[in-house]
Order: C-alpha cells, then structure tokens, then sequence
C-alpha cells in the first residue's frame, strides 16, 4: 500500500469532520476575507467559529470627558545662571545695608553738627546708589526667573535683625536641577495653575511627577512664547533631570472638555510608528481605525474617534492584525 501524503491525509480529515492537528495552520485561509472600502479602510471578514477559536472578545469602551491639552516643549534648568544672579543680589545687599548704616551714622552726625555737608550727601548717594544696584539685580532676577523666585530671595536676604519666613529652601532649589521650563507655542496662554504630564526624550514608563511653579512675566519678544515653570516633586528619584535634558509637555488648557472613550490598553496595537484598534462593524466584519497615542488616561489611551456604542476587540486584536499584514495567512505581523 502506497503512502499517503501528509497534505492530502490532513484534507481528508477535514472533509471527513475529523479535526486537523494542532501543529497544523490555526486559521484556514478561506475562513477569512479582506476587502477594501471606498475611503481606503480594510475590512476583515472572519466566521463566528474562528472568531471563538481564536478567543476573540469584543466590548464597549468606557465613555469619557477629556480636558484638551497643549503641547509644548522645554528642558531643564541649569542652575548656575541663577545661583549668579543670587550671589550678585546678596553682594548688593550687603553693600546697601553696609550704605544705610552709614548714612545713618552721617543723620546722626549732621544734628550733632558734626559733619560737613559734602560728607553728609556723599553717604546719602552711596546709599542711594547701592539701593538702585539692588533692586536692579532683583529686576534680574524676577524678569528671568519668576516672582516667586524673586520673592523667595527677598526672604533670604533679610537685614541683620530680620526673621526669614519659612518656605523652601533657594539654595537647594537653585542647586538641584529641579526647575523645569515650558514653552508654550506661540499664541497660547496659561493663567493659573496649569496642570501639566512631562515625558523627558529618554524612554520613561511613565511622566515625571511635577506640579506648577511659576509663570514667568516675560514673553520671549521674537518666538512669542509664554514661559512656565515646574518643579519636580522628588529628586531623589531616578525621575530627576540632567540640567538641559528635553521634555515633552502636555499642559491641561481651559477650553472645553471633549466626549469620547478610554480605549483599553489591550485593545490597543502599535504598527509603523502609530496606535491602531480593531473595531467589530458587523457579526462578521471588523475594521482597523487609527487613533492617538498622546493622550493617555487611566487604564488606556483616550479617543475621540471611537463611539461608546461601537464594539471593539479587547482581546485577540494581535491576531487580527498579523491576518491583515499576511493577507489572511495568520502567519506574520508584528507588534512594535
């Protein structure tokens, strides 16, 4: 008796209602069809029974309100600019209080008459003059950095006698690498206290933890950007910046919130560079549609392209993909 061929012994099973074995192909071929639709889209047409033995689930996405948000872009500070601008501000203040106790030593003598009245105006303009040199390095100060820095230096260069009030320390702010700036693009303003998700360029699981700081009071006269300013919430952390390291901002705006749904992160596929979801059209029928990946939410992405009521694939959607990209193969494909 001749030896059949393993092809044809694996047909006559098949004819005969016996099923194939395992390491034989998953899907038959005909069991799926692709077509085209007049926009473009490709459509996939699997069986029921093939939809079950590939453990295809379908489900309705989560319905949500979303905040838009502005990107933007900016990069850590290198404190040594201000840790300048602090040494020179405390240079003048010293020099101006050292001004004011001899101007008035000189009031004091001028009553007693005991000194002339070139003497008497000489203390008068040193003091006058260190006191300008120190509102001027302070102008610097808050012109480029912020008020609340500003403010935060007037705190610290208190007169002999004063108290400083408590608050953050500036030399561990100034020296920390904690303070990040955000451009935002040319025409947008913030007011308040945005709320903002950082991604540094290096690849991060997730945003580092910042919170608002400071808007700064000037605009960048030839970009037009309005500049803010955050600080990160923990540098002892592996989160913390290199002074100068880039990030990407996703700053919360005022306009008003959008209608759409949280797309489950395993419903989600990443193919050339972009996200992707399967959504179910029909029994039979599913369809690939793309959606962004710059708006993650808690448990998946958020979507403005996807209805509530439409039915996507929350598992097996790989499956489906790799059919597509072999033509109906199941045989190729990749998630990347």
């Amino acid at each position: 008796m001749k030896m059949i061929p393993k092809l044809l012994l694996s047909a006559a099973l098949v004819a005969s209602g016996f099923p194939a074995r395992s390491d034989e192909a998953p899907v038959k071929t005909e069991a799926l069809k692709i077509t085209q639709g007049t926009n473009g889209e490709t459509f996939l047409t699997l069986e029921v029974t093939t939809q079950k033995r590939l453990g295809l689930e379908s489900a309705n996405p989560l319905p949500l309100q979303w905040q838009p948000e502005i990107k933007a872009f900016g990069r850590a500070l290198d404190p040594a600019p201000l840790l300048d601008l602090l040494a020179d501000l405390g240079r003048a203040q010293i020099t101006c209080d050292t001004a004011q106790q001899e101007w008035e030593r000189a009031k004091q003598l001028k009553q007693d008459q005991n000194i002339s009245q070139r003497a008497f105006q000489d203390s008068e303009a040193a003091y006058r003059q260190s006191l300008a040199t120190l509102k001027t390095a302070r102008i610097k100060i808050e012109n480029g950095w912020g008020k609340r820095i500003a403010q935060m230096a007037d705190k610290k260069n208190i007169p002999t006698g004063g108290s400083e009030k408590p608050g953050m320390d500036l030399d561990q702010l100034a020296g920390g690498g904690g303070l990040i700036r955000i451009d935002l693009p040319a025409g947008e303003r913030i007011s308040g206290s945005p709320v903002a998700r950082l991604v540094p360029l290096a690849l991060r699981e997730q945003p580092i933890p910042v919170s608002f700081f400071d808007v700064l009071p000037v605009m960048d006269a030839q970009m037009q950007q309005q500049g803010l300013l955050f600080i990160n919430d923990d540098l002892n952390t592996g989160d913390r910046l290199i002074p100068g390291e880039a990030v990407t901002a996703f700053v919360k705006s005022s306009a008003a919130p959008v209608s759409g749904v949280v797309i489950p992160a395993s419903a989600v596929l990443r193919h050339e560079g972009k996200g992707w979801v399967f959504v179910q059209t029909g029994e039979t029928s599913f369809s690939r549609r793309e959606i962004p990946l710059d708006r993650p939410v808690t448990g998946g992405f958020f979507s403005a392209e996807v209805a509530a009521t439409s039915r996507i694939v929350v598992t097996g959607a790989q499956t489906l993909l790799s059919a597509e990209l072999s033509d109906g193969g199941f045989n190729s494909g990749q998630r990347d």
